[in-house]
């Protein structure tokens, strides 16, 4: 996955694709200081956690945008988000993900909300980088605070 990001960055470049050689250049900062921090070069597990974080700030910016007013920024925001989620795996439907919490409910059988670790730490293998994890978390909460 790495390589075919920085693959699609020569070809932004040799295209003048700005957009998408900008989103990648940032792809590529943030990718190069986790290896830093890491001190090896990332898998493709890391290359999605990446991502992941990237679109996580994006999202996050838009919502102040809002409160700005800036829709101009909301749109070129927007368009940022969908060129990295070209680099995701395919997410999983909400039908998908609530069978992944299903199964986690019955395999920890939680009792309170003291147990929010231990489901996290369940679902959170199956569904990284494929679903939304604020989703994930919001979704588990409500269901421990309805035991």
């Amino acid at each position: 996955m790495r390589e075919k990001i920085l693959n699609d960055l020569i070809t932004a470049m040799k295209s003048q694709d700005k957009e998408t050689l900008s989103v990648l250049r940032m792809v590529k900062g943030a990718m190069q200081l986790e290896e830093i921090n890491k001190k090896s070069e990332l898998n493709d597990e890391d290359v999605i956690g990446v991502l992941s974080k990237q679109i996580k700030t994006r999202k996050e910016s838009i919502l102040d945008f809002e409160k700005a007013g800036r829709t101009d920024l909301i749109e070129q925001t927007n368009k940022e988000i969908e060129i990295l989620n070209r680099y995701m795996p395919e997410q999983l439907s909400i039908d998908d993900v609530l069978k992944v919490i299903d199964e986690a409910f019955s395999t920890v059988n939680p009792t309170n909300q003291s147990d929010m670790g231990k489901l996290m730490g369940y679902v959170t293998p199956k569904l990284k980088g494929k679903a939304d994890m604020g989703f994930v978390s919001k979704t588990i909460k409500e269901r421990l605070s309805n035991l």
